[in-house]
């Protein structure tokens, strides 16, 4: 197992680090609208996925890959009022057939944040 860290996102706000590689597999850890400062992004829904989104893109360049070839998706928002704007920044990340997908409302997200996305990714051989 090897650890992924990139400056092109924010640190691990806790003791967890950005992604690990397993194989031909990078698992990341949860991804909040910080940006590589650590500092909040967007107040809406639509900006802070925006954030999300571009946090897990440069963990997964960093470790190889790359969004369209994520094979799954954790997402959590704070209100599920908030689906079809998260969806509608979400998906233009994609190029390809979207991976599958879990996407739940919790009761409260880091630093009070409306998202966050986990993702698994293969890396080509």
């Amino acid at each position: 197992m090897k650890a992924i860290n990139t400056p092109n996102a924010p640190q691990a706000i806790g003791p967890y680090v950005q992604a690990v590689q397993l194989g031909n597999l990078v698992y990341t850890s949860g991804q909040i609208p910080l940006d590589k400062n650590g500092i909040l992004i967007g107040e809406e829904i639509k900006a802070q996925t925006e954030q999300v989104m571009k946090n897990l893109e440069a963990i997964l360049i960093h470790s190889g890959t790359d969004l369209n070839r994520v094979i799954k998706t954790t997402c959590f928002l704070s209100d599920m009022n908030n689906f079809a704007g998260f969806n509608e920044v979400y998906s233009r990340f994609f190029d390809r057939s979207f991976p599958a997908r879990s996407c739940v409302e919790v009761a409260r997200l880091p630093r009070d944040v409306l998202v966050e996305v986990e993702a698994i990714a293969v890396i080509p051989l």
